[in-house]
């Protein structure tokens, strides 16, 4: 077994790269899935320094990858460079870089696992380390809440939802879901251990549960899209169900335990004895469905019983398949009652202008569809109708929803994937990511088809690798998932694996060279004399010329994407260190807030903190001039302007005040401050500086 996994290193060398970024993955998930720039910009740069590795160490034949795979790489690679081009029409540029260097980090991550083939045993290898990993997380966070003091587990799981490890319940719920497909559907696979199975199956049952704590009503209508996906289109479905059947008893005999952490509050809190309760039961579910499945795999791979009993057993099993559909809507259908009227309240609720208010008592995951998102989208479809052809630039989504928005949240982003490509890069974006996305699918529509004779197992992991892309995709698909790198990085890894598996156009015979396809006819061979004349010529010139031009170009380009990476990061780091040293030593701070806005000549973030801090320190000269210099960077910033106002006030500049207050009120119209001090400005009177900064940090807690 050891020789074989050695043999299948040696053979797919991109597998030692690819493992090294499934522990960064790791390292993403356990704080915060690498949301803030100074988690997933280091990160990044890892990336690329494995990618540039791989390319010394390893090399890249162009003509051994697919042309789905080229095409792929060929799309992404342009809607990368449209995210950087949207900086120039962005209102917010700086926002905007930090988006397209969010891309970036996934086309590196894509074309890391897709561009060098692949054999099913290192695939195997690495999807198998990356799921038992997150499940090994899984049982750590389990642990880790259910051992936790009263007041940190009011934090850890406010209102009973699981918040930790991301900080954000929905993410958490589709970190350990992304997760939960591969292992589920690699555990159906005959080709791997009995043991490792099973570990898999166990571990799928533990990852569903600590996602069920989350309480995501995302992942709950994502969910069953993915097994009609999974039934529809993987082959071999009766073992697909018969994988499924313990994995959802143990889910199902686990979940009510798990739903009462959240269902039975005490003043808003979670009861300790209950959450007690709810985890030991899902690990005594985990470890049953993972005996039971490991030695069902055990029994399958000793070959007990004969080929015609086993085509008798499959069709029971397809048979309890078809009863087992036809109960569960029968019972759904039940449960759920006249389903038009469910239909009808989830719609009324979505769009409902009360938001989250607009939902029923009882269990959060079936009393509605309400939040703001309904809006969010409204305002996603007016920007892209405006701005049809290249959108509104890459993370610009804040300002025109402060601006157009109904609702009192201040969103930064669509919360969609489809709306966000749509909205802030266009038609010709979507497009661009359309294409890649249909062209990569595509590679891996024939990896999880293809009947390798000398390599079944790749066929398995392929089908595992694109169920936790699909379910990022689609749960993404109404929520904010692209911003988070440690749920976008393994999406597109996932992704990439399956596509390195994609059989090549064209295989290679060791006696025979390349085979043409099926109908092509070779040219005539070349004489001795010319082969030797064409071979000195190449030899002289062509070749090497192009090669060093490659050298030259792949540098620059490393060194280009290296540069786009580190400026913002090292950026970031200078303002979060002048948000800490301010109150204790204030000229430290301005100076690194320079060296930051040095750095990311892109971004407002470093003049907006010096501007706050001057005000606090009651310096309103500099705090004026820090925040006009913010607006020099982004015109349209409502806070830089209403502080700029609010001064003007202060000193009795009565018509530069009107100006800049009313122009604050017209670009964030809903919020209560601004109107308040346009409000006094028109009566005559001046704006303390001092009091409207309270009412601004008392309007932020109320929304945390």
């Amino acid at each position: 077994m050891a020789s074989r996994l050695t043999t299948s290193l040696r053979e797919a060398p991109a597998t030692v790269p690819g493992l090294a970024v499934m522990a960064l993955f790791l390292l993403w998930a356990t704080d915060q899935a690498g949301f803030p720039l100074t988690h997933w910009a280091p990160g990044a740069l890892i990336v690329l320094a494995l990618l540039a590795l791989a390319l010394v160490t390893i090399g890249i034949r162009v003509s051994e990858i697919p042309v789905a795979v080229r095409i792929a790489l060929a799309c992404l690679a342009a809607y990368t460079a449209l995210s950087f081009l949207s900086i120039l029409w962005a209102g917010v540029p700086g926002d905007a870089w930090e988006g397209a260097n969010r891309t970036l980090l996934y086309l590196l991550v894509f074309a890391l696992f897709a561009c060098w083939r692949q054999n099913g045993r290192a695939a195997a290898l690495l999807l198998s380390v990356w799921a038992l990993a997150m499940t090994v997380l899984a049982a750590f966070v389990a642990l880790h809440v259910a051992t936790a003091s009263s007041g940190a587990l009011q934090r850890l799981l406010p209102f009973g939802r699981l918040v930790y490890p991301t900080g954000y319940v929905n993410a958490n719920a589709a970190l350990w879901l992304i997760a939960f497909w591969p292992a589920v559907l690699l555990a159906r696979s005959a080709r791997l251990p009995w043991g490792l199975r099973g570990a898999l199956a166990g571990g799928a049952v533990l990852l569903a549960e600590v996602g069920l704590l989350g309480q995501s009503r995302g992942s709950l209508y994502a969910t069953p899209i993915m097994l009609v996906l999974v039934f529809a289109l993987v082959p071999r479905r009766a073992r697909t169900f018969a994988l499924l059947v313990p994995v959802a008893a143990g889910i199902g005999a686990a979940a009510p335990a798990v739903l009462r952490v959240s269902d039975h509050l005490q003043h808003g809190e979670v009861v300790a004895a209950t959450l007690h309760a709810a985890v030991g039961t899902m690990f005594i579910a985990a470890a049953a469905v993972g005996l039971a499945v490991a030695l069902a795999a055990a029994v399958e791979q000793r070959r007990l019983l004969s080929e015609p009993a086993m085509g008798r057993l499959r069709t029971a099993v397809g048979i309890c398949a078809l009863l087992t559909l036809i109960g569960l809507l029968g019972g759904g259908w039940a449960a759920a009652g006249d389903p038009l009227a469910r239909l009808r309240h989830g719609w009324d609720t979505f769009k409902s202008v009360k938001g989250y208010a607009a939902n029923g008592s009882g269990n959060r995951l079936t009393s509605g569809l309400g939040s703001n998102r309904y809006d969010f989208y409204r305002v996603a479809l007016d920007e892209f109708v405006a701005h049809p052809v290249a959108g509104i630039g890459a993370d610009n989504f804040q300002q025109q929803y402060l601006r157009h928005g109904r609702s009192n949240e201040t969103p930064h982003y669509p919360h969609s994937v489809e709306l966000r490509t749509l909205t802030q890069t266009g038609l010709v974006g979507c497009a661009l990511a359309l294409a890649g996305l249909a062209a990569a699918l595509a590679a891996g529509w024939r990896a999880s088809r293809a009947w390798r004779a000398h390599d079944p197992l790749a066929r398995d992991v392929a089908v595992a690798a694109l169920g936790g892309f699909a379910y990022w995709l689609l749960h993404g698909s109404f929520d904010w998932f692209w911003e988070f790198a440690g749920l976008g990085a393994p999406a597109f890894a996932l992704l990439g694996l399956t596509c390195a598996l994609a059989p090549a156009a064209t295989t290679l015979d060791a006696s025979s060279g390349p085979r043409l396809p099926a109908g092509a006819r070779a040219g005539p061979p070349l004489r001795a004399g010319a082969r030797a004349r064409r071979g000195g010529r190449a030899r002289r010139g062509g070749p090497a010329i192009g090669r060093w031009v490659g050298v030259v170009g792949g540098v620059l380009a490393i060194a280009l994407v290296a540069a786009s990476l580190i400026a913002p990061w090292l950026s970031q780091l200078e303002i979060e260190s002048a948000a800490r040293i301010w109150p204790r030593a204030p000229r430290v701070a301005y100076s690194r807030l320079q060296d930051a806005a040095a750095l990311n000549p892109l971004s407002d973030a470093a003049d907006l903190l010096a501007g706050s801090i001057a005000v606090r320190f009651g310096d309103l000269a500099l705090a004026d001039r820090r925040f006009s210099q913010a607006l020099a960077r982004s015109p349209d910033d409502a806070y830089a302007t209403l502080e700029r106002g609010a001064i003007a006030s202060s000193r009795g500049r009565q018509d530069a005040a009107l100006r800049l207050l009313a122009r604050a009120a017209q670009l964030q119209p809903r919020d209560p401050v601004s109107g308040r001090a346009l409000a006094l400005a028109r009566a005559g009177r001046r704006v303390s500086v001092a009091e409207l900064n309270r009412s601004i940090l008392a309007q932020a807690q109320q929304f945390r």
